[in-house]
């Protein structure tokens, strides 16, 4: 019986294949890791066909765990988000390499624009600001350096697009498209508009003619080549992570808020059917399109923060497993005053400086790992703290806090949020939503279910509650530190 969903999760340092049950239950995964290249200061790049391997290599090794092919009733696709493949349509081969969401080698494009007063008509209309992390820029750059890139758009066989736009034109043997929350991330799609604007193509120097159609993201958007798996599978479910976890947590109504927290973490709250409009430095960003009829969501978007965990394990050796860091911050009962500002990568929202470098203030003789560990764990309170004050204050306070993703397994973090954003912070059992969201896409959109509010409440599994506890005047400290600690970075 064809009632599993295979979930191609595409992450930034790893890619998944994961087996859902109709019902939600996780079922197996399988997993690769994915090579980070660092040609620069501030570049970060993805070989794309290694990509396209180890995530096809995923899928099939998965398979068996459902019984076959057969028995897969729809694929459904999430990514990491602003990602830039560029190949060739004729070929289907990578003319260069991705270029990553973290990476920061556009500035100089993006000051460009600002300083010809660019930037306030931009996030009007896209609901983006002007900054390296988004795709446009990347394509632009790809266009301005790349000869092979240059050249196939010359051609007339240029394709650029997102990770998932990528992934489906390898899995069906040439359908160029991308879903409507992906294409919402790369600077060239006005969210009241159907498709990538042509204005805003021309503003940024892409080719209309070189980016895919955008397309729903639950339904019958596209069918694997039968060689691939043996037999065809309809592609039902396509989302950017983030949006696609705040679906996998079911803030489906107006208010309901998710916060992700991997490699970097992502703040989203539901807008509904209105056009979200900031004046605290958010984002407004497409939740969701289906049938054509569009949510919004608000968004804050922090660079760094599972990947502060991962460098401190790989660079400074203050822990051998991740995990290690819940233990640390339990061990002391203070960070002994360090405080870690980890702009590693520039900061994100609402502060948007991409030149700020990570600061560690507060050491001294007694500082060691558990303070370093503890520090690092604090650091995630504090920059959520600062997403929560510019959402209250563009009319979007939080009530509840739903949170998932790698770092949400950590009880200590998990209560530290709620003692610091002075919210109930709630975890599901099952933390991985960001895959969990695709597949109840994937559910409803190949008719598992009958709708995407009927599929989030059948899967989405228990809940796990942390309430504020924390006296308002150790609150108060942790807080009066981070800005100082801010204002060095």
């Amino acid at each position: 019986m064809s009632d599993y969903i295979l979930v191609l999760d595409e992450g930034t340092t790893s890619t998944r294949a994961m087996l859902f049950a109709a019902d939600g239950e996780y079922v197996a995964s399988a997993q690769q890791e994915l090579t980070q290249h660092y040609p620069k200061s501030g570049w970060v790049e993805h070989d794309a066909e290694e990509i396209w391997i180890k995530t096809l290599a995923c899928a099939v090794e998965i398979l068996p765990k459902a019984g076959g092919a057969a028995c897969i009733a729809a694929i459904g696709i999430t990514n990491q988000r602003e990602t830039v493949v560029a190949w060739d349509k004729s070929t289907g081969e990578p003319l260069t390499r991705a270029i990553v969401w973290q990476d920061r080698r556009t500035e100089p494009i993006c000051s460009e624009l600002r300083d010809a007063g660019h930037e306030a008509d931009v996030q009007k209309r896209t609901g983006l600001l002007l900054d390296p992390y988004f795709s446009g820029t990347k394509m632009r750059w790809m266009l301005d350096n790349v000869p092979e890139v240059r050249a196939a758009a010359e051609k007339g066989t240029l394709a650029l697009g997102t990770v998932e736009s990528w992934l489906t034109f390898k899995l069906t043997g040439g359908a160029h498209v991308s879903d409507a929350s992906n294409a919402s991330r790369t600077l060239l799609l006005e969210l009241a508009g159907k498709g990538f604007d042509e204005g805003l193509c021309d503003l940024f120097g892409v080719p209309h003619a070189a980016l895919g159609q955008v397309i729903d993201m639950s339904g019958d958007l596209a069918v694997t080549e039968k060689a691939l798996f043996g037999r065809e599978i309809p592609v039902a479910g396509m989302a950017g992570d983030q949006q696609s976890a705040t679906i996998g947590q079911a803030c489906l109504s107006p208010g309901q808020t998710k916060a992700t927290y991997g490699t970097g973490a992502f703040v989203l709250t539901n807008q509904g059917s209105v056009i979200p409009k900031s004046e605290n430095r958010l984002l407004g960003t497409v939740l969701s399109q289906i049938a054509g009829e569009r949510t919004y969501a608000i968004e804050g978007s922090v660079f760094v923060a599972g990947s502060l965990v991962q460098w401190l394990r790989d660079s400074l050796g203050i822990v051998e497993v991740a995990s290690q860091t819940e233990e640390l911050a339990r061990s002391i009962p203070d960070s002994g005053g360090v405080t870690i500002v980890p702009a590693l990568a520039g900061l994100g929202a609402p502060h948007w400086r991409a030149d700020a470098r990570g600061v560690i203030t507060g050491l001294s003789f007694a500082s060691g790992k558990a303070e370093l560990a503890r520090a690092a764990l604090e650091a995630m309170a504090h920059q959520t703290y600062d997403l929560e004050r510019a959402f209250a204050a563009d009319g979007t306070a939080w009530e509840t806090l739903r949170i998932d993703g790698g770092m949400a397994a950590n009880s200590w973090m998990a209560q530290d949020l709620a003692d610091i954003l002075d919210v109930p912070v709630e975890r599901p059992g099952f933390v991985e939503t960001t895959a969990l969201g695709a597949a109840m896409l994937a559910a409803s959109g190949v008719g598992l279910y009958p709708d995407l509010a009927s599929a989030a409440e059948a899967m989405r599994g228990e809940l796990t509650r942390f309430t504020p506890g924390m006296d308002r005047a150790v609150r108060d400290d942790r807080l009066a530190r981070w800005r100082r600690a801010l204002e060095a970075a």
